[in-house]
């Protein structure tokens, strides 16, 4: 029981860090559509590197939440 117990806790922990991702590329979107006209080339160039980024990491972070969900129900 204690490992099941670790895998959940590693689920929850992942779940927590899969919702930081995203509501952080959602207010980088939301900044990027109201400063679209105001900002500089640069800062919109990082903008949506930013956004890169952060997508890559819901992916990731959407595998290894599905790893750990067949893991669990493995066991």
């Amino acid at each position: 029981m204690p490992e099941l117990d670790g895998f959940k806790e590693r689920l929850v922990y992942l779940r927590l860090w899969f919702g930081v991702v995203v509501v952080s590329e959602l207010s980088l979107i939301g900044w990027l559509a109201s400063a679209l006209e105001t900002a500089s080339a640069r800062l919109l160039y990082l903008a949506v590197g930013g956004m890169m980024v952060l997508g890559l990491g819901v992916l990731l972070l959407h595998r290894m939440i599905t790893r750990s969900i067949e893991r669990i129900r493995s066991l």
